[in-house]
C-alpha cells in the first residue's frame, strides 16, 4: 500500500513539472483516419483530476472557429475522437497539422490549452494532371534530349509525399529526376538513342510515380511519345525561372508579367504558342492565364494569402513546326499578404449573471481572438470599451478573460453592455468586436429607509376601530425579496396618559403596563397605520412607538420609524359632581360604610335632593353651600360654569358663575318660606356643551338652629371619617368593628343630645340678633370667578378635587360663637341636616365645615 501511494505522489509531480515545462500547455497527437472513439490521451489525468471530478466541474472542449472533431468524455475525461479526422482537409499542405483546442473546467472557472497534432498516414497515391500524355519528337532529335514531364502530386505531407519516378524500360528513353527545390522532384524523360520515325513511329511508356510511406503508393501516366519529322530548334526562353511577387488585393486581369520565348528556326517552326502546364497546387489552374501569343501572364482570379501563399507553374513554348519544338520555363509567383482579414473575437465562457458582491479578479467571460493575417496583420490588440467595470488579461497567446476590476452596485448600474474590440498592427488597421451582455444580480446590502425619521399623527379620540391613522412608506432599492419591505409595531413605545404620566404606553387608571401594539396595528405590506379600538384622551394622550420596516433578504436588514401619536380631546365627558370635602367618600372609606355613617348622622340627600341651611337675617352674598364638579375632558371641554336653572327671576339665591358657590342674594327674611328649592346647571364650554344637574334644598332657620345643626354634623362627620377608617381593617374584623362603632354611634348621638339642650337653654336668654355674630374674631369670606376660598383663625382646612388634581379649592372655617338654642321642630317637618352643602351628583358628598367645639 505504501509504495502505490509513492508511486502516485511520484506520478503527480512528474505531471506537474511537465505541465511547468511545456508552459501550461498539453499536446497529445493522433493519426489521421483514427476511428472514431479512439482515445487520443486521458486529459482529465493529464490536468490533474481526481477521478469523478472531471464529470463534477463539467470538463469541456471548446475549439474556436472550426470543428474539431474530438471530444471529452464526461464519464472518464478521456480525449476521444469523434469522427473522421482528415489531415489534407484540416491543414492542407502545411505541417505540422496542429489543432488548437481550449478546455474549460468549472467551479472554479479554469482554462487549459491542448494543442492536437494529427500526423499524417499515407491515405492518399500519387496523382498525375493527366492519365495519358502525349508527346511529339522530332526524329532528328539529338540523344540526350531532355523532355519535362509533368510530376505527380501527392497530398500527404512529408516522407509520404516524397516521390521517386520510375519508366517503363525504353531502349529509346530514360528518366532523369531533377530537384527542382526542397520539396518537388521534376520528371525529365531524356533521348538516350537517336529516334527512327520509320522504325517506330509511336514510343509507348509508362511513368510510375512512388511515395515514401510503408507500404508505398503509386500512381502511372502513359507516355505516348509521336515521333516527327525534323523540326531541330525548339523555342527557348530568355530566363529559365521567373519570381513574381503580387499582393493578395491585386484585381483579376492584373499583368503577373510576360514571358518570352525564342525560336531560331524559321518561318512555321519559329512561331511559338505558350501554354501554361504544370500547376503546383493544382488550384493554381483557376488563377492565372497565359496569352498564347504574346506570352503576357494574366490573374483570373483572387489571391488569398491565407489559403495559398506560392504558386509554381511551367509555361511551355511549343513552335508551329512539324514536329513542333517546345522550351519550357518555371514561374514562381509569391502572393504578398495584406491586411485583409479582420481580427475574429469569440466569446467561449460566459459566467452571468454577476453577484454586486462579487470580489475583484471575478472572471466573467472567456475570450478567443484570431486574425487570419500574417506578421504585423495578425497581431492583434484588445481592450474593453466603454470604461466600465470591467478589464481584460491575456491567459494565453490568443486567449483573454474578461474580469471585474471595480465593486459593483446593482442600484446603480443593473447592466452592462461591454464591448471586446479588437484591432490588428495592419496599414490600415481593421477592428473588429464583440458586444457582451452583463447583467448584476442584487443581494441584499440596502436596509429599508423611511422618508422621515419622526411621523407625527393626530387622531381624534372615540375614532372607529379599524380607522386608518396614517400611511407609512419606506423605500428599499434592492430587488425581488431584498426590496420587498414588511411592516410591525415594535412594543417599545412610550404613553402619555390622563392625570399624569404613563411609561410603556400604559392605562393612567392603574390597569397596568399595555404595550403599543393593543392600540395600533401597521398593515404588513401597506404600512397602513390603523387603529385597533377607539381612543380615549382621558386614558391616553400621547403614543410614542417605532415603526420597524424589514425586507425579504438573506440576512434581513430592518430600519426604523418614530411615530408619535397624539390624541385629540373630544367632549365626551359630561361633568362630574364631586362628594363634598369631608365626606366619607372623600375619606377613602367603603362605600356602604360611608352611607351608613350619614345616615346616623342625619346628613344625605332624599330622592336626589341635597340639603344646606341658612339662618333668617344672614346678609347678601353670604355662602351658603359650594358646588363641586369637575369634567374628565381638558381645556375648553373641561371649563365649568355653573348657573341657577330655578327659581328663576330675583330669587334669594344665586350661584357663582365660574366658583360653583351658592350665596345669598339679598338678606333673608322669613317671608322666602322654611325652604328654598334650587336646580342648578353645570356645563362645560365644550361644542356640543355638556350639563350635569344638582337640586339643592336649602333649609331657613333660626340662627341658633342653624348653629346646633351645623354642631351636630360635624361631630357625626368625624364619626363617619373614624368608622369609614375602620372598615379597611378587612373582611376577618367586619363584624366585630361594626358592633364597636355602633356603640360610638349611640355614644355620639346621645352626646349631641345633650348638647342640643344645653345650647338651646343658652340660646333663650341671649339677645337675639338679625344677623349671626359672636365676639369671635371677624371672619373673612373671598369669592372670585375661577373658586372660592375662606379664613378663620381657629380652623381651616383645603379641599382637592380628587386624586391631587385640584380644579378648584374651598377653605371653610367654623364660628367661634356659641349657637342659640334650637327652637321645637315641627312634627311634619324632616329633620336637617346640619352641614353646608357644597357639590350634588349621584355621588356625590357634602363639603362640611370643621366640627365645632365647645369652649
Amino acid at each position: 500500500m505504501g509504495e502505490r501511494c509513492c508511486a502516485a505522489v511520484v506520478r503527480v509531480l512528474v505531471l506537474q513539472a511537465a505541465w511547468a515545462l511545456s508552459g501550461g500547455q498539453v499536446r497529445y497527437s493522433v493519426p489521421e483516419e483514427a476511428k472514431a472513439g479512439t482515445v487520443v490521451g486521458r486529459l482529465a489525468q493529464d490536468l490533474g483530476l481526481e477521478a469523478g471530478e472531471a464529470e463534477a466541474r463539467r470538463l469541456r472542449l471548446v475549439a474556436p472557429g472550426r470543428r474539431a472533431s474530438v471530444e471529452v468524455s464526461g464519464a472518464s475525461g478521456a480525449l476521444l475522437v469523434s469522427s473522421r479526422l482528415d489531415r489534407e482537409e484540416l491543414c492542407g499542405k502545411s505541417a505540422p497539422c496542429a489543432l488548437r483546442l481550449e478546455v474549460l473546467l468549472e467551479r472554479p472557472l479554469r482554462v487549459f490549452h491542448v494543442q492536437l497534432e494529427v500526423t499524417d498516414i499515407n491515405d492518399n497515391a500519387p496523382v498525375f494532371p493527366a492519365a495519358r500524355k502525349n508527346l511529339s519528337l522530332s526524329e532528328n532529335s539529338p540523344p540526350g534530349f531532355r523532355f519535362p514531364l509533368e510530376g505527380a502530386s501527392d497530398a500527404d505531407i512529408g516522407a509520404h509525399a516524397q516521390l521517386t519516378y520510375t519508366l517503363s524500360p525504353s531502349e529509346h528513353f530514360s528518366l532523369d529526376l531533377q530537384k527542382s527545390n526542397e520539396r518537388n522532384i521534376e520528371p525529365e524523360l531524356v533521348l538516350t538513342k537517336s529516334l527512327d520515325r520509320e522504325t517506330i513511329l509511336v514510343h509507348r511508356l509508362v511513368l510510375t510515380a512512388s511515395d515514401g510511406g510503408r507500404p508505398s503508393l503509386t500512381g502511372t501516366m502513359e507516355l505516348v511519345i509521336s515521333v516527327e519529322d525534323a523540326n531541330d530548334n525548339a523555342p527557348q526562353f530568355n530566363q529559365s525561372v521567373y519570381k513574381v511577387q503580387l499582393l493578395e488585393s491585386a484585381e483579376v486581369g492584373t499583368l503577373v508579367t510576360r514571358v518570352n520565348a525564342t525560336d531560331a528556326d524559321e518561318g512555321l517552326n519559329s512561331e511559338v504558342i505558350y501554354t501554361v502546364t504544370n500547376f503546383i497546387p493544382p488550384s493554381g489552374r483557376d488563377v492565372i492565364s497565359v496569352n498564347p501569343n504574346t506570352g503576357e501572364i494574366l490573374l483570373t482570379a483572387a489571391l488569398d494569402f491565407e489559403d495559398v501563399s506560392v504558386f509554381d507553374f511551367r509555361i511551355e513554348a511549343k513552335d508551329k513546326g512539324t514536329p513542333a519544338l517546345s522550351g519550357h520555363c518555371k514561374v514562381m509567383l509569391e502572393v504578398v499578404d495584406v491586411n485583409d482579414n479582420a481580427p475574429e473575437v469569440w466569446v467561449t465562457s460566459l459566467s452571468v449573471p454577476v453577484p454586486e458582491d462579487a470580489s475583484l479578479g471575478t472572471v466573467v467571460a472567456l475570450l478567443s481572438v484570431s486574425d487570419r493575417d500574417s506578421g504585423e496583420n495578425g497581431r492583434v490588440r484588445c481592450w474593453v470599451w466603454p470604461a466600465s467595470p470591467f478589464g481584460l488579461e491575456a491567459t494565453f497567446a490568443g486567449s483573454y478573460s474578461l474580469v471585474l476590476r471595480e465593486a459593483l452596485d446593482r442600484e446603480r448600474v443593473s447592466e452592462y453592455e461591454v464591448e471586446v474590440r479588437a484591432e490588428d498592427g495592419g496599414s490600415p488597421a481593421l477592428r473588429a468586436s464583440r458586444g457582451l451582455r452583463v447583467p448584476v444580480s442584487d443581494v441584499n446590502d440596502n436596509a429599508p429607509s423611511f422618508a422621515q425619521a419622526v411621523y407625527t399623527v393626530l387622531a381624534r379620540e372615540n375614532n372607529a376601530a379599524g380607522a386608518e391613522l396614517a400611511r407609512l412608506w419606506a423605500r428599499d432599492p434592492d430587488e425581488a425579496a431584498n426590496g420587498r419591505v414588511s411592516y410591525s409595531v415594535w412594543d417599545g413605545g412610550l404613553g402619555v396618559g390622563g392625570g399624569g404620566g404613563a411609561t410603556g404606553s400604559s392605562s393612567s387608571f392603574g390597569g397596568g403596563w399595555r404595550p403599543a401594539s393593543s392600540y395600533v396595528s401597521v398593515d404588513a405590506e401597506s404600512g397602513r397605520l390603523w387603529a385597533l379600538q377607539p381612543l380615549d384622551y382621558e386614558e391616553l394622550q400621547v403614543l410614542q412607538f417605532e415603526v420597524r420596516a424589514v425586507d425579504a433578504g438573506e440576512p434581513p436588514l430592518s430600519g426604523n420609524a418614530t411615530v408619535q401619536l397624539f390624541v385629540l380631546d373630544e367632549n365626551d365627558n359630561a361633568p362630574a359632581l364631586l362628594p363634598p370635602a369631608g365626606s366619607a367618600a372623600e375619606a377613602g372609606g367603603v362605600a356602604a360604610a360611608a352611607e351608613a355613617a350619614v345616615a346616623l348622622a342625619g346628613a344625605g340627600s332624599e330622592s336626589g335632593t341635597l340639603w344646606a341651611w341658612a339662618a333668617w337675617g344672614a346678609p347678601a352674598g353670604q355662602v351658603v353651600a359650594k358646588i363641586r364638579a369637575v369634567d374628565a375632558d381638558s381645556g375648553y371641554n373641561a371649563w365649568l360654569r355653573y348657573e341657577l336653572w330655578e327659581p328663576r327671576g330675583k330669587g334669594p339665591f344665586r350661584v357663582g358663575l365660574y366658583s360653583g358657590e351658592v350665596s345669598t342674594a339679598r338678606a333673608l327674611d322669613e317671608a322666602d318660606g322654611p325652604r328654598q328649592r334650587l336646580l342648578i346647571v353645570v356645563r362645560d364650554h365644550g361644542e356640543p356643551a355638556r350639563s350635569a344637574t344638582a337640586t339643592l334644598s336649602v333649609s331657613l332657620l333660626e340662627a341658633a338652629e342653624a348653629a346646633l345643626a351645623a354642631g351636630s354634623s360635624s361631630s357625626s362627620l368625624a364619626a363617619v371619617s373614624r368608622s369609614a377608617a375602620g372598615v379597611e381593617l378587612g373582611a376577618g374584623a367586619a363584624s366585630a368593628a361594626t358592633n364597636v362603632w355602633l356603640v360610638v354611634a349611640i355614644c355620639a348621638v346621645s352626646s349631641l343630645f345633650l348638647l342640643a339642650v344645653v345650647l338651646y337653654g343658652a340660646s333663650r336668654w341671649a339677645p337675639r340678633a338679625a344677623v349671626l355674630s359672636a365676639p369671635g374674631p371677624t371672619t373673612l369670606v373671598c369669592a372670585s370667578e375661577v373658586g372660592s376660598w375662606s379664613y378663620s383663625q381657629r380652623h381651616s382646612r383645603s379641599l382637592c378635587v380628587a386624586d391631587g388634581a385640584a380644579k378648584s379649592d374651598l377653605m371653610v372655617f367654623s364660628p367661634n360663637f356659641p349657637p342659640p338654642p334650637p327652637a321645637p321642630a315641627a312634627k311634619d317637618t324632616q329633620p336637617e341636616p346640619t352641614a353646608l352643602l357644597d357639590t350634588v351628583s349621584a355621588t356625590a358628598f357634602i363639603p362640611f365645615s370643621d366640627p365645632f367645639y365647645p369652649p
